[in-house]
């Protein structure tokens, strides 16, 4: 499905211009970075459609749907968007979002709840620190680490670090023959994501990572992006053959990438349960909630 008329394909060049409407928009979800779009751009068809007070984004695959727009949404003539319109859902909505359409809108939204895209919120120094009982057994995975490894982290955004872009790809390109990526198109999917994002790691000025190498070997790597006070991690994978990786990458990004906020997010888990699991081990200290916002009716 082509893109409808106003709308243009989501391209790097297009970062300062999405930027200026993202740093408007009173709550920014991961899914609402300009990071994502890119990343997921082939994969969801996405176009994004500038006015003078929202930027709009739509979705063409596998058909044409609307995501929640970015901009100030206190500001915006929403009636002067052809979006609201009956029959639109406008889709990852923040509760934000369908607090201020229910105020100005009133009968014609409805607000359907969806758990599955809820992004969990983690306290930064928690997970830096692991304190208490609650974080024993993460903390008893770090050291155990540490004892076999070391901690040799690399941040992506070092300029000494000139190969570490490069490695990251290596390993994920090691990671998706490891899980068969061929045969699952999900995973297919965050591949390709992955390798436009780091693979446009100078166009991006908001990325940070870094990496853990073994015997100078990467051995992990976590990618994310601070927006205001929180700090998104977008990608995080690992060679799983090392014991207590999965939870040394997460201590060492947060304790050498991610200084300077209060919290962590690490993006929703997509209603899979093995996911949402392990997610809630950490130990979330709240969500950034998202809806869907259904326009019912017609302007009366």
């Amino acid at each position: 499905m082509s893109l409808p008329n106003g709308y243009v394909p989501v391209t790097v060049d297009l970062y300062e211009d999405y930027r200026r409407y993202a740093e408007r928009t009173p709550r920014l979800t991961a899914d609402l970075t300009f990071t994502n779009l890119w990343g997921w751009a082939e994969y969801y068809g996405l176009g994004l459609s500038f006015r003078e007070d929202l930027c709009w984004i739509c979705q063409t695959k596998p058909d044409l749907r609307f995501w929640a727009p970015v901009g100030d949404w206190n500001e915006a003539d929403w009636m002067a968007h052809p979006e609201i319109r009956k029959g639109v859902t406008l889709l990852r909505a923040p509760h934000e979002l369908a607090d201020i359409l229910s105020a100005r809108l009133e009968s014609r939204v409805t607000m359907v709840d969806d758990r599955d895209q809820w992004e969990y919120l983690y306290d930064r120094d928690e997970l830096a620190t692991l304190p208490g009982a609650k974080f024993h057994k993460k903390k008893t995975h770090v050291n155990g680490y540490h004892r076999r490894y070391g901690e040799d982290y690399r941040r992506l955004d070092d300029v000494s670090n000139h190969d570490g872009v490069e490695h990251v790809l290596e390993l994920q390109e090691k990671w998706c023959q490891w899980r068969d990526c061929e045969n699952s198109p999900s995973l297919m999917a965050e591949n390709n994501a992955i390798f436009r994002v780091i693979g446009n790691w100078d166009r991006l000025p908001g990325l940070t990572g870094g990496a853990l190498y073994v015997d100078d070997e990467i051995g992990a790597f976590a990618v994310g992006e601070r927006v205001g006070d929180m700090m998104v991690v977008h990608f995080e994978k690992v060679q799983a053959e090392l014991k207590g990786v999965y939870q040394a990458i997460n201590h060492s990004f947060v304790n050498h990438s991610a200084q300077g906020v209060t919290l962590i997010n690490r993006e929703q888990d997509m209603g899979e349960l093995g996911l949402r699991q392990a997610k809630e081990t950490y130990n979330p200290v709240g969500f950034l909630k998202k809806c869907r916002l259904v326009i019912e009716g017609d302007e009366v």
